[in-house]
């Protein structure tokens, strides 16, 4: 027998393994204080040791990338921050500030920062059932900022505790579905715009949007907005075709959005079409963002409600963040520290708080084509802070000639990558409760609202986790002909079981929550097994099984 461990160890190993597995400190040992300090500031601020490196020929690549970036983030931009059911020039701020400061903390180097449709989707629905955007705006935005502010207290929570493996705890199956439904309710939500309709559902369901739409056509429907968006919205399809078809030409789609913008602007001032019908948005302030720390609500009756808006859309915005930082990490080859990505989130949401922005995260649109554009550092994230700072600075007022239904259609083309058929596809090949999952996440988003379908997305995820514990899977083995190899005799047809011997492998660790789920499954194998049925043989299995369980607990 083994010697008894020391109880003090045996706790610090186990915690030692669950939250700290890649030892962290493992690089200080040893070295001179200096050193240390430098490690240190590393650890903090990855810009200072990359950027020893950086030289002119990795610059010309991140500029193009960030020049190319920015063309979809400014559009994208004011589309996103109508979408929270905020003012324009919010999405603009949200641009500028939170990109720059991911420049400086983060650890990859493909993700672009920025607003994204499914969590300024979900700010906008949950923050709206609080206060109304329209009968009180000023307050409406306050909520805004306390809710992005405690996203980034919670995100950075995540990071500094080591507790990042919660966000694994929703699936991909899930994930593929809320996503997918998030996509069709944006679309949904744009067409309001793109219809140039005066009133319109204040529910995201697709039940109640359909039946506003119908209910007023076709009188409440101006045909102008309906041929600009229309146009706008085919010329955009075209465009992801042609990048889709040649990877080379990317930056055809790239290009697209902005090009949109700034030729429907120009075409509706020059003939002076808002006097006609044609609904613009609304004037943006010129100038960087205002500082907002006296707009967040630390006391008062809004103040659960922004911590609770804020613990899930920081829930959220990590999750796509982290998934796609995984993504282009493994294509590049290189780490991605996902505790020092939540601390640099958190942080970075934080320090938008306070300037005016609402939630930002990576966006997977934008980081494929910085990806494809040729980024080779974070350096594109401030090539395009420093583009939106120029905008906001120089050309905002132009954006009163905006017509509604460009925006709209920039957004509707934007969504559409997010439903990903293929997957679901895969998936219900695969495993036909991922599938119902998926599915489950999918029809609650659609047909009730974004935060019913992803409570639906959670609560899926931990019936499947509870369901592969409590009831894992158990494999009977066989010996593959002339060899020493034993496999599954589902799997392997030409498997022969050994006489007198039963073999299985539990896929899975043995707990109390399903050793006996395992004890019974053995012992009806083993009641067919009219061989090794005998008297002595089932008190011995019962035996064993309850001292693996008892170990392993």
């Amino acid at each position: 027998m083994p010697r008894r461990q020391n109880l003090f160890k045996e706790i610090s190993a186990a915690t030692k393994e669950m939250f700290f597995p890649d030892d962290p400190l493992r690089q200080y040992k040893g070295q001179p204080r200096s050193k240390k300090f430098m490690l240190g500031l590393q650890s903090i601020f990855p810009i200072l040791e990359w950027g020893r490196d950086y030289n002119l020929i990795k610059f010309k690549g991140d500029l193009i990338a960030g020049l190319t970036i920015a063309s979809l983030s400014i559009p994208q931009g004011i589309g996103y921050a109508k979408l929270a059911n905020l003012s324009p020039q919010y999405g603009l701020y949200s641009g500028f500030v939170p990109p720059l400061v991911y420049a400086f903390l983060g650890t990859s180097r493909d993700i672009a920062i920025g607003p994204v449709a499914v969590v300024s989707l979900l700010m906008g629905s949950m923050l709206r059932t609080v206060i109304d955007p329209v009968a009180n705006p000023a307050a409406y935005t306050r909520l805004a900022f306390t809710a992005t502010f405690f996203a980034g207290i919670t995100q950075a929570a995540l990071g500094f505790f080591r507790l990042g493996f919660l966000i694994d705890f929703l699936s991909h199956a899930t994930i593929i579905g809320f996503m997918g439904g998030a996509a069709i309710t944006i679309g949904l939500q744009q067409l309001k715009g793109f219809l140039g309709m005066l009133t319109f559902t204040p529910n995201s369901d697709i039940v109640s949007v359909m039946t506003s739409v119908f209910t007023n056509a076709p009188h409440g429907w101006s045909w102008p907005n309906v041929v600009i968006g229309a146009s706008f919205l085919v010329f955009l399809l075209i465009t992801k075709y042609i990048a889709k078809k040649n990877k080379k030409l990317f930056w055809v789609s790239a290009i697209a959005p902005l090009t949109s913008l700034i030729v429907a602007t120009f075409f509706v001032f020059i003939t002076k079409a808002q006097q006609n019908g044609v609904q613009t948005v609304s004037y943006i302030q010129k100038g960087i963002n205002p500082p907002s720390t006296n707009e967040i609500y630390f006391t008062g009756t809004y103040l659960l409600s922004g911590i609770k808006i804020g613990v899930v859309a920081g829930m959220i915005a990590l999750t796509e963040s982290i998934a796609i930082g995984r993504t282009f990490a493994s294509v590049n080859d290189y780490q991605l520290d996902g505790n020092k990505e939540m601390m640099s989130l958190g942080v970075m949401n934080i320090i938008g708080s306070v300037t005016s922005c609402f939630v930002t995260t990576g966006s997977f649109s934008r980081s494929a084509v910085n990806y494809m554009a040729g980024c080779k550092t974070a350096v594109p994230n401030i090539v395009m802070s420093i583009l939106v700072l120029l905008v906001l600075e120089l050309i905002t007022p132009a954006f009163v000639y905006t017509p509604n239904a460009v925006i709209s259609s920039i957004i509707i083309s934007a969504v559409v990558s997010l439903i990903d058929i293929k997957a679901a596809i895969q998936i219900f090949k695969t495993d036909k409760f991922d599938f119902l999952a998926c599915l489950g996440a999918f029809i609650g988003t659609v047909f009730d609202s974004v935060e019913i379908g992803l409570l639906i997305a959670v609560c899926l995820s931990f019936a499947k986790i509870l369901l592969q514990v409590t009831r894992p899977r158990i494999a009977i083995l066989g010996n593959i002909p002339r060899s020493t190899v034993y496999r599954s005799i589902d799997q392997y047809p030409e498997a022969s079981k050994v006489p007198g011997v039963l073999i299985v492998r539990v896929d899975s660790a043995i707990y109390f929550s399903n050793s006996n789920y395992v004890r019974e499954r053995i012992l009806r194998w083993l009641t067919d097994e009219d061989a090794l049925l005998n008297g002595e043989n089932l008190p011995r299995i019962e035996f064993l099984i309850f001292e693996m369980s008892r170990k392993k607990s």
